[in-house]
């Protein structure tokens, strides 16, 4: 077994003995010392793969959602990579909502942060491509964050307040407003050029 393949295998321990114990209590309440004694992995083991538990949380909650996302191919399915990510949090609501009360409301946002900006600037991309433009760096990162915020900041109130809100509804809308827009942009760079 190879490191990279062993250190996997350890943070999927560390993860599962996290979700079990965050199944019975608030994450604020769950400790680096139950994490290990459930696991059989050592304090120091723990701490070279994760700073602390809230790095854990992120890993496993990167893992179990996001990754998968980025796999989507987001050009035909960015609706059906929302619509995953609304599954995943109604599937997995427990971890889900203990996180959300005990970090809060930013820390559960700053999860999804990093992967949804990657794959709002591969979306960005592509649409680029249709166009037959390039934007410039600096207009395709703020285009990602813009987007990013946007579509976390739903994603964040869909968590709270998910009985009320059809899941593909919010999906097809998000979807149909940014392609849109980006539309409109495109139409106006291609006017400035």
């Amino acid at each position: 077994m190879t490191h990279a393949v062993a250190s996997l295998n350890t943070k999927r321990t560390l993860a599962n003995s996290l979700r079990k114990a965050m199944e019975k209590k608030p994450f604020s309440k769950v400790t680096v010392t139950e994490i290990i004694k459930d696991s059989g992995v050592n304090r120091k083991t723990f701490y070279y793969h994760f700073q602390d538990i809230y790095s854990l949380l992120k890993w496993m909650v990167q893992q179990d959602a996001v990754d998968v996302v980025k796999n989507f191919d987001i050009e035909s399915d960015f609706g059906k990579a929302i619509v995953f990510v609304m599954n995943y949090v109604e599937q997995n609501s427990h971890l889900v909502f203990c996180a959300y009360d005990s970090v809060g409301h930013d820390v559960v946002k700053s999860f999804f942060y990093d992967d949804f900006i990657e794959l709002m600037k591969k979306y960005i991309i592509i649409n680029e491509r249709k166009h037959n433009l390039v934007l410039n760096e600096r207009y395709r990162a703020f285009l990602s964050r813009f987007y990013t915020e946007a579509l976390s900041g739903m994603l964040m109130d869909w968590i709270k307040d998910k009985e009320s809100v059809d899941k593909q509804y919010v999906a097809d809308v998000i979807s149909k407003t940014i392609l849109s827009s980006l539309n409109g942009i495109f139409d106006d760079y291609k006017s400035l050029s």
